[in-house]
């Protein structure tokens, strides 16, 4: 086994561990750990809430899910010799739930969730179809997910971590929150907001001095989206074995890392769409010197992914395009005709018996493939969703006799938005 180089006690909260990481993005936040080229290491992961979601019957927890204190990352860690313009290179060597732990108030000991969230607190890619909180537990069985809330699945899960980057520069930062505040100014009171500006409440900045984090805190980003440096681009195909190249802006890289995923489809539709967990990932780091501009990747990682794929053999899909729900035409809106798909898996998995909350969770949580398919043909954009069938225990095909009808169970537990 690696090195642990930031370990994380389950008996603590993420504020009170040995090491502590950061919620924020800032060049200011200083490294935990120094590690060189050619190393590998261990870093223990919290999952985004600190242990916040709990495993029960009820959706409470994530209708007030604190999202002013998420994600909990580790790191940063330092590479010797990395210098802005490098290419750093980071190789998943493995990753998955708190090792040694299979039963625990934590998600990673043995399970994991799901949730939508409220529209007011948070939302999701069909927020106003699905505007209040459900949740669905996941039992982890070796590599399988199964729950109690979305009966009559269970499949492999493809394990990733959904955040992992590199710290911004100062100048870069500030073209982060310049950029996002343009567009909060477009639409300000939107519920769910178009951006999430900087915010000192509950953030969390490592070892930046204690009398500095209300200045460092203003100034920090969140982390909710991906940007130039990675970070929050849940791909679900960062899995073992992958390398990815990440852009370097300061001065060692500072890698940080977290949000780990049991199991993702393409999109993450809920928002909170993953199978969420706490665990492990073990790394392995190295640097191209002025890859950068040698590649010509001067924003946003590239990847190898690994080749760990459950592997299926058998898809129904489902089509969209960019018209409305109220028959307006849009042109070209691949966002839209995703949506669309979505929505037409959704309706479609309800005819077998299941809630469309069930549906839509089962979504977020199993490992579809969503595509562009056609972005040329005007004025529609054409999106599909691709759902497994071998992750349910009945025919899901259409076939004359009719859908099979399940029992759903005991249902996603709700919490009306409030």
């Amino acid at each position: 086994m690696p090195e642990v180089i930031f370990p994380l006690d389950s008996g603590k909260r993420f504020d009170d561990q040995q090491k502590l990481g950061h919620n924020r993005w800032h060049p200011e936040i200083p490294p935990v750990a120094t590690v060189k080229p050619g190393d590998s290491f261990r870093v223990d992961c919290r999952e985004w809430f600190d242990g916040a979601i709990v495993n029960d019957d009820s959706a409470e927890d994530i209708l007030n899910a604190p999202l002013l204190s998420v994600h909990k990352l580790s790191g940063p860690f330092a590479v010797e010799g990395a210098r802005p313009g490098d290419l750093l290179i980071v190789d998943i060597l493995d990753v998955g739930p708190i090792p040694q732990e299979d039963s625990g108030p934590l998600a990673g000991q043995g399970w994991g969730y799901t949730g939508i969230f409220a529209k007011n607190n948070g939302g999701g890619f069909l927020t106003d179809q699905f505007p209040d909180a459900y949740k669905a537990v996941w039992d982890f069985s070796g590599q399988v997910a199964s729950s109690r809330h979305v009966p009559h699945v269970s499949f492999e899960g493809l394990i990733h971590p959904g955040l992992m980057g590199t710290a911004p520069s100062a100048d870069l930062l500030a073209t982060w929150n310049a950029r996002e505040m343009a567009l909060i100014a477009t639409d300000p009171d939107r519920v769910p907001p178009l951006a999430l500006p900087p915010d000192a409440e509950q953030a969390v900045l490592g070892g930046v001095p204690r009398d500095q984090w209300a200045r460092v805190g203003a100034e920090a980003a969140r982390t909710a989206p991906p940007r130039e440096n990675g970070g929050n681009q849940d791909i679900k195909n960062l899995s073992k074995g992958t390398r990815i190249f990440y852009p370097v802006f300061v001065d060692g890289a500072n890698l940080s890392v977290g949000d780990l995923h049991f199991s993702q489809g393409d999109g993450e539709i809920t928002f909170c769409g993953a199978i969420e967990m706490g665990g492990f990932i073990d790394l392995r780091v190295d640097l191209i010197k002025g890859g950068m501009e040698t590649y010509g990747v001067h924003e946003h990682a590239i990847f190898m992914p690994g080749r760990v794929d459950p592997r299926f053999s058998e898809w129904i899909a489902f089509s969209g395009t960019s018209v409305t729900l109220e028959g307006e035409q849009r042109y070209l809106d691949s966002h839209l005709s995703y949506q669309r798909a979505c929505l037409h898996a959704i309706e479609y998995l309800t005819k077998f018996g299941y809630s469309p909350e069930q549906a839509y969770l089962l979504l977020g949580a199993a490992p579809i493939e969503g595509r562009l398919s056609g972005v040329v043909d005007i004025p529609n954009s054409c999106s599909t969703v691709y759902l497994p069938t071998a992750i349910f225990d009945f025919d899901v095909r259409p076939s004359a006799s009719g859908p099979f009808q399940i029992d759903p169970g005991i249902g996603a537990p709700r919490a009306e938005n409030r």
